[in-house]
């Protein structure tokens, strides 16, 4: 069998005394949609900000493609093909939506500082953004106003950002969070899509979506995994009833 694209190995996250990340363990397998679901304070941003790079780890190591990466930064793991969505954390609300975008490509090609005047003018640029912005289905939105989107489109536009570097392994932290009903089954509908293109780990709070979504879940308690396993299996699994499903399928679970 073939080396996991993404590998974490023992990994650790202390603030203080509070131990965020618990000697986590973790495999992301080539093309899979792999989604870690836990409760409030279970550790899920602080994993996905330390496999990201925003963070460094205490102790332990992050393996992507076979190469350890845990003392690289965010950059670096970008140019590798990793990827986090909303890891730039607000939109150029007063450029195009295509603007956005084409900024975005520029800055995964490394020069991000000959900014606006490029972004705008270089086919080179622009092109890769319109076909990231047509796989989210905003490639019709491309020449308004960024600050005439919804909010779920604001987060389909953050989305074609975070594709703008032709990544190979999208990191995405909550990409539900604030959507109505009908943005959430738009977003399943893309995510769907996506996954038959790339590794994907979902951090993720509605149950709903992460059971029509993904191929194996991690379940998370104070930064240690108590399961991971598939979708069926995890349903079944009385310890993550305990922990977690049961509160979240019944709406109790807090947002976090």
């Amino acid at each position: 069998m073939s080396e996991p694209m993404l590998q974490v190995e023992n990994l650790a996250k202390r603030f203080g005394g509070i131990v965020a990340t618990d000697d986590l363990v973790l495999n992301v397998e080539a093309g899979e949609l792999h989604a870690v679901i836990g409760p409030n304070g279970a550790g899920k941003t602080t994993l996905i900000a330390q496999l990201s790079g925003q963070l460094s780890p205490d102790s332990g190591r992050v393996r992507f493609d076979g190469k350890d990466i845990t003392a690289l930064p965010m950059y670096r793991r970008s140019r590798l093909g990793l990827a986090r969505s909303f890891q730039i954390t607000s939109l150029f609300l007063d450029l195009s939506v295509l603007d956005n975008v084409a900024l975005a490509v520029q800055a995964h090609a490394g020069h991000s500082f000959r900014f606006w005047r490029n972004a705008r003018s270089e086919p080179d640029l622009r092109e890769p953004a319109r076909a990231a912005l047509a796989r989210v289905g905003l490639g019709e939105r491309a020449d308004g106003r960024a600050s005439a989107l919804s909010h779920g489109e604001h987060r389909q536009l953050e989305l074609a950002m975070a594709l703008a570097g032709s990544p190979r392994m999208l990191l995405l932290d909550e990409p539900m969070a604030g959507l109505g009903p009908e943005e959430s089954a738009r977003m399943v509908e893309m995510l769907r899509a996506l996954k038959r293109e790339l590794t994907i780990l979902l951090v993720e709070h509605d149950m709903e979506a992460v059971f029509a979504l993904a191929d194996r879940i991690t379940v998370l308690v104070y930064g240690r995994v108590i399961a991971s396993g598939k979708p069926d299996d995890i349903r079944a699994n009385a310890d993550v009833r305990d922990a977690y499903l049961g509160e979240a399928e019944t709406g109790a679970a807090s947002h976090g």
